[in-house]
């Protein structure tokens, strides 16, 4: 089944209905003879096996095999999971390690994704924009193109509590370090948050905003636009 993922519902009904995860990776040392299992990907030979799979598979494979096995280890990063991390092969952008980005996100050309960025099921990110290290991104986060959204700033997801509007942020805009966007909120085109900031209200194209809460502080001038140049070579 297709879902939209722009869709608040949509996803409700996509983590609702898709089969909870717990995979495993399972290092084995014993006298095995093949796997055959179809639940099983393995590797190995020689008494020494890695075997990946859902938890309740590999689990009885142990079970059902403890008198061959001598030893074993199991790790896992994650239990019941809903939601599958995205395949970023196809992409057309630049993703360090340590980024988490689930499916059904949406990432533009020649965008930057930074360590430890977290970009949750139904954002989108534009062309050239980049995710800054430690950046959120909650779920239908719409971010445009040429955006710079800085370190350990957030975008606040409409999932819980629920709401039907997402937060927008509009070409090339400017949002300063650990600042926060709440819920709903529109920042227009061109517009800059200065660092720390928490906005409560839509921020208007061209402007400049900063403080808690965030309130308008002058219009983006030539200063202002040669503080906050984008690196085209980082891209």
């Amino acid at each position: 089944m297709d879902y939209n993922f722009n869709d608040h519902d949509e996803i409700i009904k996509f983590i609702k209905n898709i089969k909870k995860s717990t995979p495993v990776k399972a290092y084995i040392n014993g006298s095995l003879n093949d796997i055959d299992d179809k639940n099983i990907e393995w590797y190995g030979s020689n008494n020494f096996y890695i075997l990946f799979g859902e938890f309740e598979y590999i689990s009885k494979f142990i079970i059902n095999n403890k008198e061959v096995i001598r030893y074993y280890r199991l790790e896992a990063d994650r239990k019941n999971s809903a939601i599958p991390l995205l395949d970023i092969i196809p992409i057309d952008a630049r993703i360090e390690p340590g980024a988490i980005i689930r499916a059904g996100v949406k990432i533009g050309k020649n965008a930057i994704i930074m360590m430890g960025a977290i970009i949750n099921i139904g954002a989108e990110i534009g062309d050239y924009t980049m995710i800054d290290m430690n950046a959120v991104i909650g779920a239908r986060g719409k971010i445009g193109k040429r955006v710079h959204l800085g370190a350990g700033s957030v975008i606040a997801g409409v999932l819980e509590p629920p709401s039907q509007e997402p937060c927008i942020i509009e070409d090339d805009v400017l949002i300063g370090a650990n600042a926060v966007i709440l819920e709903g909120i529109k920042i227009g085109q061109g517009a800059v948050v200065a660092a720390g900031s928490i906005v409560t209200k839509n921020v208007p194209p061209g402007v400049v905003v900063a403080g808690i809460p965030a309130k308008i502080i002058k219009n983006v001038d030539t200063q202002t636009k040669s503080k906050t140049k984008f690196i085209d070579d980082l891209r």
